[in-house]
């Protein structure tokens, strides 16, 4: 059996984060969300195809450089998710697995879904229970059939969800040949799946708690990384240069030609990436992801945050509960706020809407190549857009876009 996954939108409702880099590169817990999903694919499938879009020139090189033996396809114009599945057709000649490329699943939960696939030989859709299903696709599932999809709708009447996750037929494909163009003008693999609804040939398969995490909004891979590096149980992976004098507690893993100067404290779960240059005399704490090529200096404290390859956290810094894109700097004595006084949900605005994220701390997300001056202060649920400065001693605030300069 051959697995499919789609890999080509572009992640307009991950921006900043995706003004340069595809949605599926994105790190978390020290590795992209595509290269998750292949890993947990490993020994359940006999080929892997991807299908690529936007930047797909930067995933092939992603995943080419990581010794991956991996097909490609190519989506040239993004006519819907029908359509992506569509062009499978000339790579597979059977039963496949399907799944976007954007979620992160369980590898137990996936381990279940292929078997039960794998025994059933019938399309089978996998559903997530969610508690708060306002914005996806419900499903209503009887006695092992999905008796119904519901589009997005406003008052949501299950909490089961479409989690993007398919076991197909072959005869899936001439179901999209039979699909006509939506109102928003994309073939929607819901519409295809209706005739198999209507015949009663469609399964549903749940999802065990928690074995699912769609990454939609930028917030979303803060909770992934948590979950994922609070999962690891083995030893500490300790390949870089570690100093005298460094405290190390808890499950860490730091790369090879990263070097971890005295009076570093690192507690975790941790994970560090390669050729970065930790301390002298800094704090890390748990659930944090550092990635390749960073620094993380003198007098700083970083908890439960994510910083993407090249990004610099230098000295007298604090952050948390934050996401930073590639090639960031810090000013000296950059701080970040992380809770409300009020201690209240962060309620912020991104891409124009108002969206309350859910969580009591959240600090900043930083697109690509922002810089901030010394003492600078990042308010909390600041949004900043790629290629911003940020003056000395500025107060940043809610949405800023791309490009801007803020004093």
């Amino acid at each position: 059996m051959k697995a499919f996954i789609l890999a080509a939108g572009i992640g307009s409702r991950m921006r900043p984060l995706t003004a340069y880099t595809p949605k599926p590169l994105l790190d978390v817990a020290g590795k992209p969300i595509l290269q998750h999903t292949i890993d947990a694919l490993d020994g359940k499938v006999d080929e892997i195809i991807v299908l690529v879009g936007w930047q797909g020139s930067q995933i092939k090189d992603k995943l080419r450089s990581e010794d991956t033996d991996i097909l490609f396809a190519k989506q040239e114009e993004p006519l819907g998710t029908a359509h992506a599945i569509s062009i499978a057709e000339r790579f597979v000649d059977s039963d496949f697995i399907c799944m976007n490329g954007d979620i992160l699943l369980e590898e137990k939960a996936l381990d279940s879904f292929v078997d039960h696939f794998s025994q059933h030989r019938t399309s089978t859709i996998a559903a997530a229970d969610v508690p708060d299903p306002e914005g996806y696709g419900l499903l209503k599932i009887d006695e092992g059939k999905v008796v119904e999809i519901i589009e997005k709708p406003e008052r949501p009447t299950s909490n089961l969800v479409n989690a993007g996750l398919y076991g197909f037929t072959h005869d899936i494909f001439d179901l999209i040949k039979d699909t006509g163009i939506s109102p928003r003008g994309e073939y929607e693999i819901t519409d295809s799946l209706k005739y198999l609804i209507d015949k009663g040939e469609l399964n549903g398969f749940k999802l065990r708690e928690n074995a699912w995490i769609e990454l939609s909004r930028p917030w979303d891979l803060l909770k992934a990384n948590r979950q994922i590096l609070s999962s690891y149980t083995e030893d500490q992976l300790l390949k870089g240069d570690i100093e005298d004098g460094v405290h190390i507690e808890g499950w860490v893993s730091v790369d090879e030609g990263t070097i971890v100067r005295q009076g570093s404290y690192i507690r975790g779960p941790v994970f560090i990436g390669k050729n970065s240059d930790i301390g002298p005399n800094c704090l890390i704490r748990g659930c944090t992801s550092i990635g390749n090529g960073c620094k993380v200096g003198n007098a700083v404290e970083v908890k439960n945050s994510i910083v993407m390859d090249g990004s610099n956290i230098p000295h007298h810094n604090y952050l948390g509960d934050s996401v930073i894109g590639q090639n960031c700097n810090f000013g000296s004595g950059t701080k970040v706020a992380n809770l409300r006084l009020d201690e209240k949900n962060i309620v912020l605005t991104h891409r124009g809407e108002l969206i309350d994220t859910g969580r009591r701390k959240l600090g900043v997300i930083m697109g690509d190549n922002v810089k901030t001056g010394i003492n600078s202060i990042l308010n909390t649920g600041t949004i900043i857009g790629e290629d911003t400065f940020i003056g000395p001693g500025a107060v940043a605030d809610g949405e800023i876009g791309p490009k801007s300069r803020i004093q």
